[in-house]
């Protein structure tokens, strides 16, 4: 008789030491320590205490030379202050890649493509007649003498343009993407931290544009009582602050960011768990975090109707479930003509990513 045989469950593939192994583990909590080094080596001994992660050949004092002899770590010969280097903030953003679009290719999501199709970079199943306009490095020649052969009989051999048969490619245009992320008290509020997957999230849409789509461009701004971009080498560091939700001030930045690029596709993906409470008028703070005020949030309202006008779609990524805030971001989506997930921290990079290769896979005819 078949069936399953079940035991206690027995942890045989725990890290057995050795660089390699570390450095995952070393790379994924300097996601939570902010790129504090000293706090994540503090953790890994904390973690080998618990797990036994080394052994008696490589321990942690071996990992720590080897992280300074292969350039991943500087230490102050004064101070004896450890800090991370460029390569390692390039290692943290590539395994947060790995890991994110992993989950991609594993799940079949993405490659969403839109149903028309036309001249452009990368070839598709679709085929159709030949019209008048149609580039020569469109048609497919063995298919449109097959078809001549067919119509027209073999012995006296004759080939018209309704014999052509078309290859359908999807056209790849530049895009402009804002990331805003949401650096307010309450991305760390209620016990969860929704700041390190967010952050993951913006290192590994920054390496995959970076690796992949070189030509495309990622400005990242952060809001809180005020806005202001960040550049890719501080990710790693970015923490959350005692902030209340300017969401108007990021939103002005990005739409002005996008306004100086040339391409012609723009868009703003925003990640946020709270309600606008905040404005700036005048060099005074104007603050309520007692539900949502009409003040705040008709300016914010204006601000997305705003970017619409410069054809630039807002994108949500709302991780919060509250159903007043999912009504306010209803009604935010609906005014710009973009689009709102309602993501879980888990889902959050799979969706973005999702998303954006969606987005830049644009089809004309």
């Amino acid at each position: 008789m078949r069936g399953f045989r079940f035991s206690d469950y027995k942890p045989g593939d725990a890290p057995k030491g050795g660089f390699d192994e570390l450095l995952k583990l070393f790379s994924e909590l300097l996601n939570y320590t902010a790129g504090d080094a000293a706090e994540a080596l503090s953790w890994l001994n904390e973690l080998d205490k618990q797990y036994k992660l080394t052994n008696n050949d490589y321990g942690i004092g071996n990992f720590i030379d080897d992280l300074k002899d292969k350039g991943y770590l500087t230490e102050d010969n004064q101070s004896g202050e450890f800090k991370i280097t460029a390569k390692t903030e390039q290692t943290i953003r590539k395994s947060a890649l790995d890991e994110i679009f992993g989950k991609l290719k594993k799940s079949g999501r993405g490659n969403h493509n839109s149903n028309q199709s036309g001249i452009g970079e990368e070839k598709n199943a679709d085929r159709r007649e030949y019209n008048f306009g149609d580039s020569l490095d469109q048609i497919d020649m063995t298919a449109s003498i097959q078809n001549a052969q067919i119509n027209h009989g073999i012995g006296d051999f004759t080939l018209t343009d309704r014999d052509l048969e078309v290859e359908e490619k999807d056209f790849k245009t530049l895009t402009s993407t804002v990331l805003m992320i949401d650096i307010s008290h309450s991305m760390i509020l209620y016990g969860e931290d929704r700041i390190t997957p967010a952050k993951k999230v913006a290192m590994a849409l920054a390496e995959l544009i970076k690796t992949k789509y070189p030509k495309d461009t990622l400005d990242i701004v952060v809001f809180g009582n005020d806005a202001w971009p960040i550049s890719l080498k501080d990710l790693p560091y970015l923490q959350v602050g005692p902030y209340h939700t300017n969401t108007y001030a990021g939103l002005e930045l990005a739409a002005d960011l996008l306004r100086r690029r040339k391409t012609h596709n723009k868009q703003i993906f925003m990640i946020t768990d709270g309600k606008p409470t905040c404005l700036k008028e005048n060099g005074k703070y104007y603050k309520n975090s007692m539900g949502l005020d009409r003040k705040v949030i008709n300016k914010t309202l204006n601000m997305a109707a705003q970017c619409k006008r410069l054809k630039i779609p807002i994108t949500t990524f709302m991780i919060a479930k509250d159903p007043y805030l999912q009504q306010f971001v209803r009604q935010f989506t609906e005014i710009n003509g973009g689009r709102a997930f309602y993501s879980s921290l888990n889902g959050l990079g799979e969706y973005i990513f999702e998303d954006y290769i969606k987005n830049r896979r644009k089809t004309v005819k």
